[in-house]
């Protein structure tokens, strides 16, 4: 008989997959064991956070983040504490990134870019007359939810992803300097206003274009061509659009478009609709006053697993979307950041298989539990590439494997998934048909 299976929990959250990561922080999938409501956990390290003395930041930023509730903004809904962690509850947010529609369709026909541009330009708004400045707007903070409205991510906690130098002040992430304001790369002191605004005008561009306006493999190129806003609108674009983007990537802060003349410019003006919902339910801080200064009265008290975690059928639905349990490698569908393969092997028989088929390919393993973190011993592109691997039960002779570039450079993860895939045939667990094929 298989034994029950033992989950993470914290206070009335069950804890579930890793769905991103940070510098300081993971972001865990969640479900309130009391309305059954999924939510998305962000986790941060307290000693971590005391070591490079952002307590008083991150406390300040997610007491701001409470008071924002709009609709194109992702929700927190409250914070929690143990010994050594912080819990940050936010909303679950269900359709995948704005830029999964790009890879898989291509370019956006004007009038739907600008629905997007609308959306992501009322929720910087709305956040900046609130005095907060998202300084690290990029394609994965861009999410959908199930009705396609856009929902911008990370606002407020952006400096968590940022990296810290040995020096521990925070400075500019070179992961994605493409979509970054000249001003900031210049590393002088900026305002945050502005800077939003040509991040903004950069996923505009990608929106129209399909491709981005400022790229270049090497660095100090790339550089040159955004202090230059040295960039070519495509053919097809109309005039208003290529007036409007070159009044927004405008190199010179000073004379940038602002928000309010975004907001009367005649090509974003066309159908808009300004967003309609109620602020008056009163934000309680309590419970992030309570945290930082390590009161009982907000301490929950975490549960660790010892198994692999059994999913249930909602978590399996949640991550389902192009998951086919009889084929997943797929040749045709694109690789992104993470992927997905079921086995009938024992879960200890995958870790090791696993091991065994990374430490060839130059890869350094951390087993614990039943999750591995494998890190690329020599540096790439971007640094050195760290996977993280997690073991799910699906059934009781059934498990998924989640395999995710946790850091580095996505194509080199697309060339060592390949080469792990085919160390890994006798693993993956294939159905009756694809035997056949």
């Amino acid at each position: 008989m298989n034994k029950p299976q033992v989950k993470r929990r914290v206070g009335k959250y069950e804890l579930g997959r890793t769905i991103g990561e940070g510098t300081f922080a993971k972001v865990k999938f969640a479900r309130n064991t009391l309305t059954g409501e999924p939510v998305a956990i962000k986790v941060l390290d307290k000693e971590k956070v005391l070591k490079h003395k952002m307590a008083e930041q991150i406390r300040r930023e997610i007491a701001t983040m409470k008071l924002i509730k709009h609709p194109n903004v992702v929700r927190l809904f409250e914070v929690m504490g143990s010994k050594t962690k912080i819990f940050i509850v936010m909303e679950f947010v269900t359709g995948g990134e704005l830029f999964d529609k790009i890879v898989n369709h291509g370019r956006m026909k004007e009038d739907e870019a600008r629905k997007y541009f609308q959306q992501l330009i009322n929720a910087v708004d709305y956040c900046h007359s609130r005095g907060v400045y998202h300084r690290d707007l990029k394609p994965e903070n861009l999410l959908l939810d199930a009705s396609g409205n856009l929902k911008v991510s990370d606002y407020g906690l952006s400096a968590l992803s940022q990296q810290v130098r040995d020096d521990g002040l925070l400075h500019t992430t070179c992961g994605t300097p493409n979509y970054v304001a000249p001003e900031v790369l210049e590393d002088r002191g900026y305002d945050g206003a502005t800077a939003d605004v040509w991040s903004c005008g950069v996923i505009l561009f990608v929106l129209l274009a399909g491709y981005l306006p400022f790229d270049d493999p090497n660095l100090m190129n790339l550089y040159k061509k955004i202090s230059a806003a040295e960039f070519t609108c495509p053919p097809w674009l109309s005039f208003g659009a290529m007036k409007f983007l070159a009044k927004i990537l405008d190199p010179n802060p000073l004379t940038r478009l602002t928000i309010p003349e975004i907001l009367k410019d005649g090509w974003f003006k066309k159908g808009y609709k300004a967003p309609v919902f109620d602020e008056k339910e009163d934000a309680n801080l309590d419970d992030v006053e309570a945290v930082f200064s390590n009161s009982e009265k907000y301490e929950v008290t975490e549960k660790k697993e010892e198994q692999p975690v059994a999913m249930n059928a909602f978590e399996l639905i949640s991550m389902s979307r192009g998951l086919n349990l009889g084929n997943l490698f797929d040749s045709e569908q694109e690789l992104k950041r993470e992927t997905r393969f079921t086995s009938k092997c024992p879960a200890d028989e995958i870790i090791d298989k696993i091991a065994k088929a990374s430490k060839p390919l130059g890869f350094d393993v951390q087993k614990k539990n039943y999750k591995m973190r494998l890190e690329n011993v020599k540096a790439g592109r971007k640094g050195n590439l760290n996977i993280s691997t997690e073991i799910f039960q699906v059934a009781p002779s059934l498990h998924m494997v989640e395999v995710r570039k946790a850091k580095g450079d996505t194509l080199e993860f697309h060339k060592f998934y390949k080469k792990l895939s085919t160390s890994l045939d006798n693993v993956v667990w294939k159905s009756e048909e694809d035997m056949k094929n």
